[in-house]
């Protein structure tokens, strides 16, 4: 490949990436929406970006019930879960947070209802059958 048909299809490529990234936050926030709908999960949380790496701040997502069992959610959702969901959330609203806060019942309206307009507004067909916990997104 030559540099200049790189350069040339340059844009593109950066476009294709975004719908590449907006669809893997799309299909993660979907998968744990539909976790959390199925069992019946509810109330306020705060989760928390990984740290940078320093000891004070933690190398994973924390997800911390503010209202309900803290329990209940160390049930439903493992580290693997947090980071995805993290990850997502921070594509969702377009940009880095340190800490949110949102009812867990509303994770569907808040941040999959955006991306899926957002998808819609693209052009993306959605032809993937809504997916569960038991297929994740890869």
């Amino acid at each position: 490949m030559k540099l200049s048909q790189l350069l040339a299809t340059r844009k593109t490529i950066i476009h294709q990436a975004n719908l590449a990234n907006l669809a893997q936050a799309y299909m993660t926030l979907t998968r744990l929406a539909e976790r959390v709908a199925a069992a019946r999960l509810h109330g306020l949380v705060q989760l928390r970006q990984a740290g940078g790496g320093d000891q004070e701040e933690p190398h994973w997502a924390s997800l911390l019930a503010l209202e309900g069992n803290q329990s209940v959610i160390e049930e439903h959702f493992d580290d693997d879960d947090l980071m995805a969901l993290a990850d997502a959330i921070v594509f969702a609203i377009g940009h880095e947070f340190a800490e949110i806060e949102f009812n867990l019942e509303e994770l569907s309206g808040k941040y999959v209802a955006p991306l899926r307009h957002a998808l819609d507004k693209a052009g993306v067909a959605i032809d993937l059958a809504e997916q569960t916990s038991e297929h994740p997104a890869q």
